[in-house]
């Protein structure tokens, strides 16, 4: 399952430039705003779990926070963002990896996933995913997910997806993350149609 994960996303950002996939956004907004008010210093550890091709690297850098982390599973979407920021890339530490295999190398102050969740269609790669989760992230640290809303596509990059309300994503992250707030997205894609998001923010008990 994993290899075929990954050969499909490898596919993705060999076959489409990062900006005409559906989730691009040139400046991902509301993300900004949540982690902005989670008051964090700037040398807070922040890791963007399926951040691949995302600008939200380049905004954080541009907001001089000084230690971040983007994780995908696909080379080539890292390679994107690495050659799009050049220099100031290398102030970032890039990790390949499927989520439900990463073993993170150390603890994070904030957790940002916009783009894995809702394609883990599968009971055990939630677990595996939670459990990442809880070793991961600090008490006191910060879980943002965002993810398909009930009224959101049923469908995403030809995969099947789940959609979630806030009852739906508290009951996944377990009782280790208490929410904090909900916000919603009208996300318009590149193509011009809308998506609706949820985004979740959550605080490590």
């Amino acid at each position: 399952m994993t290899q075929a994960r990954k050969q499909h996303w490898e596919n993705v950002y060999h076959d489409k430039s990062p900006l005409e996939v559906s989730w691009y956004q040139t400046r991902p907004t509301l993300s900004l705003e949540i982690i902005a008010s989670c008051d964090l210093g700037r040398d807070a550890r922040l890791i963007d779990v399926g951040g691949g091709a995302s600008t939200l690297v380049d905004h954080l850098l541009d907001l001089g926070y000084r230690d971040l982390s983007v994780l995908d599973i696909s080379a080539a979407a890292l390679d994107h963002a690495r050659t799009r920021l050049g220099e100031r890339g290398e102030a970032v530490e890039w990790i390949e990896s499927d989520i439900t295999e990463f073993v993170p190398p150390r603890s994070y102050d904030l957790w940002h996933d916009r783009a894995v969740f809702h394609f883990l269609t599968e009971a055990d790669d939630r677990r595996r995913y939670r459990d990442v989760l809880e070793r991961a992230i600090v008490p006191g640290g910060h879980l943002i997910i965002a993810a398909f809303a009930p009224d959101g596509p049923t469908m995403c990059s030809n995969l099947p997806i789940c959609r979630y309300d806030a009852a739906g994503m508290t009951n996944e992250v377990g009782p280790g993350f208490k929410l904090v707030d909900e916000r919603h997205e009208v996300h318009v894609t590149p193509a011009r149609k809308e998506q609706s998001f949820a985004f979740f923010h959550f605080k490590r008990v």
